[in-house]
């Protein structure tokens, strides 16, 4: 059994033989001063009390009572490793940022894999979306593009994140996962149809992380050298190809292996066997966003592949495993509002939501320098600002330089190029309700045209199995959401909803009839 053991079983012993034959270091506190024993408690006599001098216990205890900082609200289990993007295409006619500079230039990566609604001990292989983070570290600073696997969300409206969220998560009072909130939200929001269609069919089960595309999803700006604009859509195709898990397959790793996916892509760097994304762009013109069919910026739909075809940017490769998860995973933080110019921001609601909750998540979780951490750090750039101070400041503060802007003193200064695009906004302002928008034509179209048959059987299958659990009212609201659809879609889904209630009302009389005394009113009052 020795010699099968794979690389994330092995890492102690292969930690220890790349160290090779060496004097083993000195055990020493936090400041670094040498420690002599390690393994009893400095007492008074050897049944008396620890004494508060112990420096070494104490240096131990407060900072293991301290390791612990607070677990991502969204996406808190995750696998991370790093590698590169090479340019493959010219794209310079639509974008000035210069990790698109040329062909052939590289610009390291990080990017960080992650369901979504579990905690951080939960099991990797549940049916969930699936987080595809990516941090460009490009000379003009860090670029974040934080997507998924999908190429849509759940819902268009940042406002609503919250409780989506919520609903996703435990009951404020059972602290058990609740399917009536989950279902009640979805059936509530039909703009949710097609997220949760996605979902609910064979890709809402990835085998791993390899085998997964991944999407900016959002609708993005695109800015080149003469300062013409147009709106964009990031996706990363797996040159590993679309590999997903049976319902029964995924139970059983969740019972066996929970981490599965973050041991698969381990294993797979470790042994050399690189993944790879081919990164594609997809374009519109201003002049197009204002005659397209949908909103352009609607998180709940795609553009369709034929009107703007995907055009070839790059590759992207991941070739080495973080060195230690905690600095380098746990600690990546991933901001969409970090973008180098050339890329900007679009009025996607959902996308203009998250250009605050992500850094404000972050200076939650990691201090308000989080910058500064080196996973995070723009390395490639020079940090140069009037931000001083906070907890945690790792380097020199800036030394000297002045604090305020603007100063007589050569700190630094702006620059005119680097300015955003302008563009024009003159519509009253107002909370305008998107709920009405087209929310079925794109599902439509998914259901009859993206499925075959067997796996259009497995969706109605998956989804029925899920949404079983909630109360009937739910059941036949979501139902009436699914017919709207395509009634075929809502009737399958419906029949089997009958199968179930009515083998769970069985089970249910059955179990009434067994208490001893029970009669035939009594059980027929509680149906």
């Amino acid at each position: 059994m020795a010699g099968n053991r794979d690389k994330t079983t092995d890492q102690m012993k292969i930690w220890k033989e790349n160290r090779g034959v060496q004097t083993l270091d000195t055990l020493t506190t936090g400041a670094g001063h040498p420690i002599g024993d390690k393994l009893n408690l400095q007492t008074a006599g050897p049944r008396g009390p620890l004494l508060v001098q112990d420096v070494v216990f104490t240096d131990e205890m407060a900072h293991f009572d301290r390791e612990r900082i607070p677990e991502r609200v969204v996406h808190a289990k995750g696998a991370g490793a790093f590698g590169y993007f090479e340019v493959t295409h010219d794209v310079s006619r639509y974008c000035k940022a210069k990790v698109f500079e040329h062909v052939g230039k590289t610009t390291p990566i990080a990017v960080r894999f992650s369901t979504v609604a579990g905690e951080s001990g939960s099991a990797d292989t549940v049916r969930d979306p699936r987080g595809f983070a990516v941090k460009f570290y490009t000379e003009e600073g860090n670029w974040d593009l934080t997507g998924n696997n999908t190429p849509i969300f759940f819902i268009r409206d940042a406002l609503l994140f919250p409780s989506f969220i919520h609903t996703q998560k435990r009951n404020p009072q059972t602290h058990m996962k609740d399917p009536d909130m989950v279902w009640d939200f979805w059936s509530l929001r039909p703009e949710c149809l097609h997220q949760v269609s996605f979902l609910f069919s064979d890709r809402g089960l990835p085998d791993g992380y390899r085998h997964m595309n991944g999407y900016g999803s959002h609708t993005f700006k695109l800015v080149n050298a003469d300062g013409e604009r147009v709106y964009c859509k990031f996706h990363y195709k797996t040159d590993q190809g679309i590999k997903n898990l049976s319902v029964e397959e995924a139970d059983r790793l969740a019972s066996t292996n929970p981490d599965y996916a973050i041991g698969d892509l381990f294993n797979a760097i470790a042994n050399g066997n690189y993944p790879s994304w081919t990164f594609y762009i997809q374009v519109m013109t201003f002049e197009q966003a204002e005659k397209f069919q949908f909103n352009p910026f609607d998180l709940t739909k795609v553009w369709s592949h034929k009107e703007y075809p995907l055009i070839p940017v790059g590759r992207m490769l991941l070739n080495r495993n973080p060195v230690n998860y905690f600095a380098e995973v746990e600690q990546l933080a991933f901001d969409p509002s970090n973008m180098p110019p050339g890329i900007e921001p679009s009025p996607d609601k959902m996308l203009q939501g998250r250009l605050f909750s992500y850094p404000d998540t972050h200076r939650h979780r990691l201090g308000a320098n989080y910058l500064q951490i080196p996973v995070n750090c723009p390395f490639r750039a020079r940090v140069a600002n009037y931000q001083r101070d906070g907890p945690m400041c790792m380097f020199d503060n800036q030394g000297g330089a002045p604090n305020y802007y603007p100063n007589s003193f050569s700190a630094p200064e702006c620059q005119p190029q680097c300015v955003e695009s302008k563009f024009k906004v003159s519509p009253d302002v107002g909370r305008y309700n998107s709920a009405d928008e087209d929310n079925t034509t794109q599902v439509r179209t998914f259901y009859t045209q993206v499925l075959n048959e067997e796996e259009r059987q497995r969706l109605c299958q998956n989804m029925a199995g899920a949404l079983k659990g909630a109360q009937v009212f739910i059941q036949n609201r979501m139902v009436e959401n699914l017919k709207a659809v395509h009634p075929d879609y809502g009737n399958r889904v419906q029949n089997l909803l009958n199968k179930y209630n009515a083998e769970a009302q069985k089970s249910s009389t059955v179990h009434v009839y067994s208490r001893p005394g029970a009669s035939a009113i009594s059980a027929s009052s509680k149906m």
